[in-house]
């Protein structure tokens, strides 16, 4: 087995892990409960649940308990400490796929014919578009941080740049969710 095929196998064996994880976690109770946990405390609860609002098993219960802590306080004040929680958890994410996911799709586009359809993203104008569509992929309260973030990290987009765009997204998505459950 080559040096590609070890490394590919080897991001595809932690992303699995972590989905077994997470899964197992959701399951049990644990993450659900740590979440309830923290709501009474508006800045802890914000961030923890905004750590969590971005990883596809846990984006549910998370949007919970940020829309209960928005019910009881300044939407913006969990929007901003939502946010900066969502933040290091797409920067984790981004860190961690930004070379090696541009790396392996590079890789598997020499080994497979899909090469031509990922060109597009070459393309002045659509570079641009990806991190956009990242960004509203993000602000989403939809599970799927994961692919914003991977989309950002194929546009060779900074850490920095990342960072911002993030928090930015984040923060509309969290005050778009507070706004409807205080609406509701």
């Amino acid at each position: 087995m080559g040096k590609k095929n070890i490394h590919l196998l080897k991001d595809f064996s932690i992303i699995l892990l972590s989905i077994v994880v997470a899964f197992i976690l959701m399951e049990n109770g644990t993450i659900t409960s740590f979440l309830t946990s923290t709501r009474e405390h508006i800045i802890l609860g914000s961030f923890v649940a905004g750590f969590f609002f971005t990883f596809a098993f846990t984006t549910a219960p998370a949007i919970a308990v940020l829309a209960e802590i928005a019910q009881a306080n300044s939407i913006h004040l969990v929007a901003l400490f939502g946010a900066s929680g969502a933040l290091l958890g797409d920067l984790i994410i981004f860190l961690f796929l930004k070379d090696r996911l541009r790396e392996d799709l590079s890789y598997l586009m020499k080994k497979t014919r899909l090469k031509r359809l990922f060109s597009i993203f070459k393309f002045k104008h659509f570079r641009w578009l990806t991190p956009v569509v990242g960004g509203l992929i993000i602000a989403s309260p939809f599970p799927g941080d994961e692919l914003g973030v991977s989309m950002m990290g194929l546009a060779k987009m900074t850490t920095v740049s990342f960072m911002g765009i993030s928090l930015f997204f984040n923060f509309l998505g969290i005050v778009t969710i507070g706004i409807i459950a205080n609406m509701i």
